[in-house]
């Protein structure tokens, strides 16, 4: 990589609140669950916080993408193998989910959570 690349750096809105339907996204993970719903919010407020780091919003993007394509670089149906690919995108996911997430991204996830999913008393 030549020095001025990295000294470059690139700036990018990568989601804004707007673009997301929530409705959509609701009604998606109302099927999964609360149990599923939990860390997912907790992603896309990771994702949609202005103090993310960009590349740190691009990559959890392409992550999260990449998982729910219906396409592999390694076909699933491979036994073992067909994973690992996966794996390794969610890694990626983990591993930037818990170095940025910060409690204010967690209690705005866990707001959201709790009026998609109001717990029966």
């Amino acid at each position: 990589m030549s020095e001025h690349a990295a000294r470059t750096t690139v700036e990018a809105d990568v989601l804004e609140r707007e673009v997301i339907d929530e409705s959509l996204l609701r009604r998606l993970l109302q099927q999964a669950g609360r149990g599923l719903a939990a860390p997912a919010l907790e992603a896309l407020e990771l994702m949609l916080d202005p103090e993310t780091p960009s590349a740190a919003r691009l990559t959890m993007l392409a992550a999260l993408s990449y998982l729910l394509m219906p396409a592999d670089l390694i076909p699933d149906l491979l036994p073992v193998a067909g994973f690992s690919d996966d794996l390794v995108a969610l890694s990626a996911m983990v591993g930037l989910w818990s170095n940025h997430v910060t409690p204010a991204i967690r209690m705005r996830a866990r707001r959201k959570l709790d009026r998609w999913f109001p717990l029966a008393h």
